[in-house]
């Protein structure tokens, strides 16, 4: 068992250093590792092809429960959980489907005009579309086009959109912590742990709210002088009309009505018993028979690389829980906080935001599952107040530098390919000090009302 627990940790290092390193595309490291994980630990080590198997869940696909739930039954978390990568997928056929019938860039243009395009009035507006619409769709989608629109109504009216992008992509993680479907991390930790969009929304989205109000006076505070000089004496005739990113009509209408269909399931998933991979698997469908002309290319632009990237990962942290590592570190801090569970959570919430300011925080999440599972079962704390702490650590930490979440990468490549290049000084200098600011924040806050 030992051999196994050195090979499993040292596997997972090796993962973490080659992702930060960004020599090799992500998904490439995640799998390469994940074979390391067979064959070393699961082979070498622990002799057990069993724990291949329990790993890979394949077997979980097939049973009613992974797509009809009637209570509150957790997914198994042990191994891959294939309801977040049913999910993701699912969620990704629907966003290429409404790309491709220009919904999103009409989305943006027309909260433009209405606000007279004004740039402070839609430095404003775009924060709060970030922030609302990352609560249902996955905010790396939300900030590839946000960004990409923000950057043409630069052009057009003068201004510059780094720190614009930057405001939008803490919306869209703070956003993305308010509900299950928002963020990756908060899909894992939901289909792991059985919790709902309601849950989530009655708890980290009550946290996310309050947080809201502060981000935007700290945003407006920071950058008013620069936005509110912005866009002046500019011909706005000469501005497209957010008709013409209508692409296809009936396109857009399909767009609109699947989206709505997607958010009622997902609201209501609790009560009608659907998984969240039955409804990902549904909506997905439901996309490609609306759009048979479309079908192919929605499916060729489907992010691919994350999903794979997703199956290497839980398959490595699957070698750290059949290894008892996972455990092992749950213990530590048990003993460390000394069963207090003020400690114990600020440990979590700390920890998680720290961590995740420097690493994606989609693998440390998986990995984190598992240990606050243990820490509640070994010391009787709420899983669920440490299922929030998590929550909002990994989703706000990883606000903090430009490699901390995906939509960071995302939002400020956009950024850089249109000349506006985001170093980590710049980067820090803006997004860090509310990271700071609010995971104190709900740190305090679940203090006060759970503990």
């Amino acid at each position: 068992m030992l051999l196994a627990q050195i090979l499993s940790v040292s596997i997972f290092l090796l993962m973490f250093i080659l992702m930060v390193t960004e020599k090799i595309e992500r998904q490439w490291v995640a799998l390469g590792c994940a074979v390391l994980t067979a064959a070393l630990v699961f082979g070498l080590g622990l002799h057990s092809p069993e724990a291949v198997m329990r790993t890979l869940n394949i077997d979980n696909i097939m049973t009613e429960s992974f797509w009809y739930s009637a209570g509150d039954v957790p997914e198994n978390s042990e191994g891959i959980n294939w309801a977040t990568i049913f999910f993701i997928a699912g969620m990704m056929v629907m966003v290429e489907g409404m790309a491709a019938s220009g919904f999103f860039r009409w989305l943006c243009m027309r909260l433009a005009k209405l606000v007279n395009y004004k740039v402070i009035a839609i430095f404003l507006a775009f924060m709060v579309m970030s922030f609302v619409l990352s609560m249902f769709i996955d905010s790396i989608t939300v900030i590839l086009f946000l960004a990409a629109t923000t950057v043409e109504l630069s052009q057009l009216l003068k201004f510059n959109p780094v720190n614009m992008i930057l405001a939008e992509i803490f919306c869209a993680n703070l956003g993305g912590s308010a509900t299950m479907c928002g963020d990756p991390p908060n899909i894992i930790i939901g289909t792991s742990l059985g919790y709902s969009f309601g849950d989530f929304f009655n708890h980290t989205g009550h946290i996310a709210l309050f947080a809201m109000f502060f981000t935007l006076i700290y945003f407006f505070l920071v950058c008013r002088k620069e936005y509110s000089a912005a866009g002046k004496d500019i011909d706005i005739s000469a501005i497209p009309s957010p008709r013409s990113a209508i692409v296809s009509r009936a396109g857009f209408s399909n767009s609109c009505i699947i989206f709505s269909i997607a958010v009622v399931l997902l609201v209501t998933h609790a009560e009608t018993g659907l998984t969240v991979a039955s409804i990902g698997v549904g909506i997905a469908l439901l996309t490609l028979l609306a759009a048979p002309r479309y079908a192919s290319r929605i499916l060729k632009n489907v992010d691919y690389k994350t999903l794979l990237f997703f199956i290497g990962l839980f398959f490595v942290v699957g070698g750290l829980e059949q290894t008892g590592i996972l455990k092992l570190i749950a213990d530590f801090i048990g003993k460390v906080s000394e069963g207090n569970a003020y400690i114990m959570i600020a440990i979590i919430i700390w920890v998680s935001a720290v961590a995740s300011a420097f690493i994606d925080n989609i693998p440390f999440a998986a990995t984190m599952i598992p240990i606050i599972k243990s820490l509640s079962a070994t010391t009787g704390v709420s899983l669920e107040t440490m299922a929030w702490a998590l929550s909002m650590g990994t989703d706000i930490g990883g606000s903090g530098t430009p490699i901390g979440a995906s939509a960071n990468v995302v939002g400020t490549s956009v950024a850089s390919k249109a000349g506006h290049r985001v170093g980590w000084g710049r980067y820090c200098k803006i997004s860090a000090p509310i990271a700071i600011i609010v995971v104190a924040l709900s740190t305090a806050y679940i203090f006060v009302k759970y503990l």
